[in-house]
């Protein structure tokens, strides 16, 4: 066994011991502007750790795809590339949180994205961890705009599994279909220069604070998000472990 295999497999000994029968609860927030590869690297974390993924794009995708009246407000300021009120999406991330297979933890990706959502979510996590004992992290994914935007313009998701895709840096096997279920790949509407630009404005603003808040409770950890999936995996593993 090489020395990498063998520190990688250390590795993920010590993440399996973070599953789910732990006496204290994991709790994982990933923090990140758009598209810096925060929602596939949680996919395979919680393989790993044996915990639910709560992406908070996927509640929103799935309020407006029902056309609820949350999902119809939701996508007016998402079209115009702002942020969901936070009363909105508190209230759905609260739901989530609080069902059964959170109760040993979660990976949440999407929230906060602001300050005042920050404290929203310090709010829900005493209430729904009480007296419980939780080892609770902020993962930031660090990564140029440019590289960014270029990600954002490119990207396509699968319209029935959802699974996201690149046409220049993670493209499928063939062509407009997805590799996972054979589904037709999409482009959602936002996915432009414009909206990207917009969102990063937005995101700048108001998110990036996030950074000095977590780093000041102490528990933020930064990794080049720059990269194959492989090798932000390989960072993303050294500040889990």
């Amino acid at each position: 066994m090489s020395v990498k295999e063998h520190t990688e497999n250390d590795i993920i000994t010590q993440l399996q011991s973070m599953k789910k029968g732990s006496t204290m609860r994991k709790q994982l927030i990933f923090l990140g502007p758009p598209a810096c590869g925060k929602g596939t690297q949680t996919n395979k974390l919680a393989d790993y750790l044996n915990l639910p993924h709560i992406d908070t794009g996927s509640l929103l995708r799935a309020e407006i795809k029902g056309q609820t009246p949350n999902g119809i407000v939701a996508q007016s300021f998402i079209d115009k590339g702002q942020l969901v009120p936070v009363e909105l999406v508190a209230s759905i991330i609260k739901d989530r949180l609080s069902q059964e297979d959170c109760q040993h933890g979660y990976i949440l990706d999407g929230f906060p994205r602001s300050l005042e959502q920050a404290e929203a979510l310090e709010a829900m996590k005493e209430e729904i961890n009480g007296d419980d004992a939780v080892d609770f992290r902020a993962i930031y994914f660090d990564l140029d705009q440019e590289v960014l935007i270029s990600r954002i313009v490119n990207r396509r998701s699968c319209s029935v599994c959802g699974e996201i895709y690149n046409v220049k840096f993670h493209p499928t096997k063939v062509e407009g279909v997805c590799d996972k279920c054979g589904g037709t790949l999409t482009q959602r509407k936002d996915d432009n220069e414009e909206i990207a630009k917009a969102r990063f404005e937005t995101y700048f603003r108001e998110t990036a604070p996030l950074i000095d808040f977590y780093k000041n409770k102490g528990v933020l950890r930064t990794i080049n998000a720059n990269g194959s999936i492989d090798e932000v995996w390989e960072r993303l593993l050294e500040v889990i472990k």
